[in-house]
């Protein structure tokens, strides 16, 4: 199946070589959850602060929320500002 995986700010750099600055189509197996894309590609759990699916905030689901086709997960690490 494929999906989408977007990483922002700092962790932009753990996504697999691709033309888009922030987005990546990648295949995934049913089954998939979250939580093994996580661990796939090498995000700190700690920098993994933000994570939604497809706009809905998941974090306290990332070892349940099983991806679908299409899907789009976003992760963002902590940020400050003001």
């Amino acid at each position: 199946m494929k999906m989408y995986l977007e990483l922002y700010a700092s962790l932009m750099h753990l996504l697999p070589p691709g033309n888009q600055r922030h987005r990546r189509e990648i295949k995934i197996e049913q089954g998939t959850v979250v939580q093994d894309i996580i661990d796939k590609y090498r995000i700190p759990l700690e920098m993994a602060h933000i994570v939604l699916v497809n706009g809905v905030f998941v974090c306290d689901e990332r070892d349940k929320h099983v991806l679908q086709e299409g899907d789009v997960l976003s992760i963002w690490p902590p940020v400050a500002g003001g």
